[in-house]
């Protein structure tokens, strides 16, 4: 008796696997953001985002320290992904680190 062979099951990609839990403006977004290389974007974003959390709210030294953090991992992370060398990373961390000590307490004069 022969036995029959097992169907074959489709490769699952983010595509399908999330697409029925995604409406289809939010399929749309997942295609293109599927075509995205690398972090630079999101990076801007949250150094955007956290110039924002600065300036509506310098009080709020928790929020900005963990908007800081989540910058400084994706930065880490970019550049574990890329062949930059240590020099850049240091040089984009101080400057993103003088940009919120600029926000946080502008020069005098």
């Amino acid at each position: 008796m022969a036995v029959a062979a097992a169907p074959k099951r489709p490769r699952v990609t983010a595509r399908n696997f999330y697409g029925g839990a995604l409406d289809q403006a939010e399929r749309l977004d997942l295609e293109q953001a599927q075509e995205i290389e690398g972090l630079d974007d999101e990076i801007a974003l949250m150094r955007v985002r956290l110039k924002r959390a600065v300036e509506e709210h310098p009080e709020d030294v928790q929020l900005l320290v963990k908007g800081l953090d989540i910058l400084v991992r994706a930065v880490g992370a970019r550049y574990r992904l890329s062949p930059k060398s240590r020099k850049d990373l240091a040089e984009n961390l101080a400057a993103a680190l003088n940009s919120l000590g600029d926000q946080l307490l502008p020069p005098e004069g």
